[in-house]
């Protein structure tokens, strides 16, 4: 009796054994890489010696039960980025719910500069001072002071030419704000987007529409679907920004979360009132009032990121002096800043020593920088540069009809 017993445990052992054996732990990779994608569906093991039907079955109904799987790669980067290695493993970490660095998703932010970031600055200037431009010298339903007038010609001249830069009369803000007083905000808009349809100098058949860095895109939609809310935090005019880019950006950054300089406003009949102590008839026209209220560039972007968005961001992207100050901000406060170096001279308009001198400054400071000519497997697609040119700019800033 006493043999039988025994040989009934030893039994009941072996089969449990073999059950524990026969389950094989699912394996995951925990390190993203340049050609990586991002899922947050897993696969069945295919090291299970399960192989019935009932076990199939199990399997399908598991998977079926799972949120459905969503993919999200880097386009137009290199293989080998460092960029993109440095941006993907950060972003692994603080979405891993087991991670010591996870962020909650409400408090995942990013915020991008737009000129030079993720827009041309090189047409042959920051878009502002092309539009700048184009509304003072081109435009012949305006007529702007004659010193202003002047110094947009000169303006033109040297940025297309090269010589000796002119002496401005007064800031440029001030000059492109008063160029649109009366305006409203739907009557500028329309004009942005007629501007927008105007071919630009430096790049043969592009608009301004046309503009944006196609590899920026591609990171912008990788970091909203993993959890982030971006935002534009840049030195343009705010409703410019948002009409410019709309139809690249829109489906990612919605106008709410574009941050940029302001211009005044005032109501028809507002006369010597202010604003606080005013309130406008229904049908009272607001409109721009001539007057730039506040530059958003280096410290006043850190002040932007206070009064519109009140939580540090993670994630900080430039590509001048400009954005140093938001950058040292973000990592201060446990983020990763990195910014563009302008070092492509055969799709864009780069400056060696610039980019050079720029990425000194930036090592100097902890932060990362992003070659444009060696992380960028393309910048606007297929648009080839051409030389600046007068001629070029005749044709880029004929009068809107």
């Amino acid at each position: 009796m006493k043999k039988r017993i025994t040989v009934i445990i030893a039994a009941a052992l072996m089969m449990i054994s073999t059950a524990a054996c026969s389950k094989v732990p699912e394996s995951r990779s925990s390190t993203p890489t340049a050609s990586s994608v991002v899922s947050d569906s897993s696969k069945p093991d295919a090291g299970s010696d399960e192989s019935s039907t009932k076990g199939k079955n199990e399997e399908n109904e598991q998977q079926s039960s799972q949120p459905e799987s969503k993919t999200t790669q880097f386009e137009y980067w290199t293989e080998d980025s460092p960029t993109m290695k440095s941006i993907m493993s950060f972003v692994s970490e603080v979405t891993d719910e087991k991670s010591d660095r996870f962020v909650p998703e409400a408090e995942r932010i990013a915020v991008f500069d737009s000129d030079g970031t993720l827009y041309g600055e090189l047409f042959p200037t920051y878009v502002d001072q092309c539009l700048m431009i184009y509304r003072l010298v081109h435009d012949d339903t305006y007529k702007g002071a004659d010193e202003d007038v002047e110094y947009c010609r000169a303006l033109e001249q040297y940025l297309l030419n090269g010589g000796e830069k002119p002496k401005a009369p007064r800031s440029s803000g001030d000059i492109i704000s008063e160029a649109f007083k009366g305006f409203t905000v739907e009557e500028y808009r329309d004009y942005i987007r007629n501007f927008m349809s105007k071919p630009v100098a430096g790049f043969e058949n592009m608009t301004y529409a046309d503009g944006y860095y196609k590899p920026m895109i591609s990171l912008v939609k990788y970091l909203t679907e993993n959890g982030f809310k971006v935002y534009i935090n840049s030195g343009a005019e705010v409703n410019l920004l948002r009409e410019l880019s709309k139809d690249a950006l829109g489906e990612y950054i919605p106008p709410y979360q574009v941050i940029g300089t302001r211009y005044g406003f005032k109501a028809e009949g507002q006369e010597d009132t202010k604003a606080r102590d005013y309130t406008p008839a229904p049908d009272e026209k607001i409109t721009f009032d001539g007057t730039s209220k506040f530059k958003n560039l280096k410290l006043n972007k850190v002040v932007s990121i206070f009064n519109d968005l009140g939580i540090s961001p993670l994630l900080a992207f430039g590509n001048s002096s400009g954005d140093l100050a938001m950058g040292q901000y973000v990592i201060r406060h446990g983020g990763k800043a990195y910014m563009l170096l302008c070092d492509d001279t055969e799709r864009d308009h780069g400056d060696i020593e610039e980019a050079a001198s720029f990425k000194e400054d930036c090592d100097k400071l902890g932060i990362e920088t992003v070659s444009m000519k060696n992380e960028f497997t393309t910048i606007y697609g297929d648009f080839k540069l051409a030389p600046y040119s007068e001629e070029k700019a005749e044709e880029s800033v004929k009068p809107a009809a």
